[in-house]
């Protein structure tokens, strides 16, 4: 059978790469791209029914929504394609988070043309993908706990502060946030005011820093 894959990526020429690595196999057919993370939700919801999607490939670093918040919306579909994460960053807390969000693998974008492949299968096989280089103490001790369903700490903010948080690195003022999110202006304020408490910052600078440092905005 054939896997209908979903390519996210707000870079065009990395797109196209991947796209010509996967159009030479006779078992992957890319059937939709998407330029950032709340397009690719949004592709996956238009492909339900009797052509779904099978496997996403979402970069992990895209402007509006990026691929870990992508892969966490997506995973809450029903019968939700197979998740896989790609970047250009060999970055731990990446990693971490996209098992969290239900990804089958991380790739990463400089030596997608050695391990896609073997990543997508093993993604469609109902396995997970380490890329060299993962494989360390720390990584097999965390997926050890998850096997095992041990209590892992919960994430600092709510999916809604990671998204205030993003569209704050970005730039973005209250009003152009509100307006994104469909949110009032006091609620994001609000939301700001409650980021900032937990994490003990004071301002824009310090929560971009946050946001580079977990992924949510490319340095």
């Amino acid at each position: 059978m054939t896997t209908r894959v979903l390519l996210a990526d707000d870079h065009v020429l990395v797109r196209r790469g991947v796209r010509m690595i996967l159009d030479q196999q006779p078992d992957f057919e890319v059937v939709a791209e998407a330029d950032d993370g709340h397009e690719a939700v949004q592709l996956v919801r238009d492909h339900e029914g009797d052509q779904p999607i099978d496997l996403a490939i979402l970069d992990v670093a895209m402007p509006r929504m990026t691929g870990l918040q992508a892969a966490r919306e997506i995973s809450r579909r029903p019968a939700h394609p197979r998740l896989l994460m790609l970047s250009m960053h060999d970055n731990e807390q990446y990693f971490f988070e996209s098992l969290k969000v239900g990804a089958s693998g991380y790739v990463l974008k400089s030596v997608a043309d050695r391990d896609l492949l073997d990543a997508c299968r093993a993604a469609m096989r109902g396995e997970s993908f380490l890329y060299p280089g993962a494989e360390s103490a720390l990584v097999r001790d965390y997926l050890e706990r998850l096997r095992r369903g041990e209590r892992l700490p919960r994430a600092v903010l709510t999916p809604r502060e990671d998204e205030v948080v993003k569209l704050i690195a970005e730039g973005n003022s209250s009003r152009d946030i509100a307006r994104l999110l469909t949110i009032s202006v006091k609620t994001v304020d609000r939301h700001r005011e409650n980021v900032l408490s937990k994490l003990g910052m004071r301002d824009r600078t310090e929560l971009t820093r946050y946001a580079v440092r977990v992924g949510l905005i490319e340095p």
